[in-house]
């Protein structure tokens, strides 16, 4: 009997663990063959931290175009019968806030992948966590050069956007071009992407007669920047590089109207929005501003009848009726979620590994993106999605693009 009772006891075990790896897959669980956390055969589960409060709260908008593009793609069956659930937290703009998320989006929500987070200081403070616990953190939202800088030390992270150095090397080709003597005045925000941007610039400009003559930083916390553009306007320069986030971007405007300093203006792609910075600021102010695009402007008549953009403001109207379809940080949201799609249509398995082999080996178009600019990836030889922008001018009531797409690979 004894030993009748230990050849029942190990079936039962056995049949247990076998019923155990069954759930785990059922489950998105993990185990040979199966999938990882977060997927399952009829539901993908993505996360995603943003600023809905604080100083930063301009960019929700964002994730409201990543929601409505994730539902537009879920009433059509989601992605190979999976539909897409997008878990979003506040952050407020805090890193210590966005590493709770990290924690909270990984432990308790079991997500699948972060996607799309915002904000460079708050993608640096979770990126160890998320690598570690091999997460994919993929097209995080901010242009930070370091996203492709060392793929062997994280490897499970990628940006989407046109890093920082790209976008500084677009205003050194046009001043080299426009203005190759240019004596340029820098405001920056006092952070790891304000210090990218102007880092890039001043690489890009060397061995020019484009000099930098003066700089000035803020904190994000900073109640103005009055301060520095009265330094600023005081120097000898004749172009002023506004490196700020839309709260500031405005301000910059309003004080340099306000301090007559009559120079080229250049303001930094996050801050061109004429929905949350130059409308705020006054139109009249913003004229001749110089800045870049890489995808499609929602506000611009020339766009009116493009069917890409038909779609995203049919798609916004349905599935996120409070958001503003003329906002670009919507445009933003639903182009980077399109790509989130393409990568997940490309997977070869249900695992997260193959979410990253798919992101790093991408050639594709985003139909809201401008005319000659893709995304492409080639494993860790490519590691920057988006490596083209072309300038515009604001002229009137709308944007205008300057000359032809620039690329500026790393």
């Amino acid at each position: 009997m004894r030993k009748a009772g230990i050849v029942w006891l190990a079936l039962l075990a056995a049949l247990v663990m076998a019923l155990a790896a069954c759930g785990r897959g059922d489950e998105g669980g993990g185990g040979e063959g199966g999938s990882d956390p977060g997927i399952t055969k009829d539901s993908i589960k993505l996360g995603g931290s943003y600023p809905f409060s604080g100083p930063a709260s301009a960019y929700r908008s964002i994730e409201q175009g990543a929601q409505a593009y994730f539902a537009s793609v879920n009433a059509d069956g989601g992605v190979n019968g999976r539909k897409i659930e997008f878990v979003t937290l506040d952050d407020a703009y805090e890193p210590p806030r966005a590493v709770q998320n990290a924690r909270r989006l990984v432990q308790e929500e079991k997500v699948f992948a972060l996607f799309n987070t915002l904000g460079t200081a708050n993608n640096a403070a979770t990126w160890d966590y998320l690598n570690k616990q091999k997460v994919p953190q993929v097209y995080v939202a901010t242009g930070a050069s370091l996203w492709g800088a060392d793929v062997g030390a994280h490897p499970y992270t990628t940006g989407w956007q046109p890093d920082y150095v790209t976008e500084s090397k677009v205003y050194a080709d046009y001043l080299g071009k426009e203005k190759p003597q240019a004596k340029v005045a820098v405001l920056y925000q006092n952070d790891a992407f304000g210090e990218d941007v102007l880092n890039g610039f001043k690489k890009a400009i060397e061995g020019t007669d484009i000099k930098v003559v003066a700089e000035e930083s803020y904190e994000v916390t900073d109640p103005t920047v009055s301060s520095q553009m009265s330094k600023l306007a005081s120097s000898d320069a004749d172009t002023f590089l506004d490196v700020t986030t839309p709260k500031f971007g405005a301000q910059a405007i309003v004080a340099a109207d306000k301090l007559g300093w009559k120079v080229l203006h250049i303001i930094n792609n996050v801050s061109a929005s004429k929905l949350l910075v130059l409308e705020p600021a006054g139109l009249d102010k913003s004229q001749g501003l110089i800045s870049t695009a890489y995808f499609k402007d929602p506000a611009s008549p020339e766009w009116a009848d493009d069917p890409a953009m038909k779609e995203f403001k049919d798609g916004l109207k349905k599935f996120e009726s409070r958001a503003n379809p003329e906002d670009p940080n919507c445009v933003y949201g639903w182009s980077a979620a399109a790509t989130m799609v393409e990568a997940l249509k490309g997977m070869k398995k249900p695992t997260r590994d193959a979410l990253m082999d798919s992101v790093r080996n991408m050639d594709t178009e985003i139909p809201t993106l401008l005319p000659g600019i893709k995304v492409t990836m080639s494993g860790s030889e490519d590691a920057y999605p988006i490596e083209a922008m072309q300038i515009q001018r604001f002229e009137g009531e709308n944007w205008k693009p300057v000359g032809e797409v620039i690329q500026a690979e790393h």
